[in-house]
């Protein structure tokens, strides 16, 4: 824990995302959510994800579907699942859901490489 924090405050944001898994299960979510914002505004995609999941169990649902949006148009598969629901149920418009589909699907034709897919390959088989 030590270690981490002090990782944090020299910038490490998977230091963020670790301290604020620790905390949300120590039940601190102010802490949590603290190192969750850090972590998503330096730019860790999974931690935006989480960010949005709090939000929405906070009925927070524009601020949780912005997230996710933001996860989503990174390539975050759950995040692009989330509101893929969230369409279907009638909280996401369809322009919203489209533009983020455009992004997710670029973000993960950026990701991809003939050395990743021999992967998934052999790991699938």
């Amino acid at each position: 824990m030590e270690l981490y924090a002090r990782a944090a405050e020299l910038g490490c944001v998977q230091a963020h995302n670790n301290l604020a898994c620790i905390y949300d299960e120590g039940g601190d979510m102010k802490k949590a959510k603290f190192h969750l914002e850090a972590a998503a505004m330096a730019g860790h995609d999974g931690a935006r994800l989480s960010l949005g999941c709090i939000e929405f169990h906070s009925r927070n649902m524009e601020r949780a579907f912005k997230h996710w949006a933001i996860a989503a148009s990174a390539g975050e598969f759950d995040a692009m699942n989330h509101l893929r629901i969230g369409f279907e149920k009638g909280f996401v418009s369809r322009e919203s859901i489209n533009s983020t589909l455009t992004g997710y699907n670029n973000s993960c034709k950026e990701m991809r490489s003939e050395a990743r897919d021999a992967y998934l390959r052999a790991f699938l088989e």
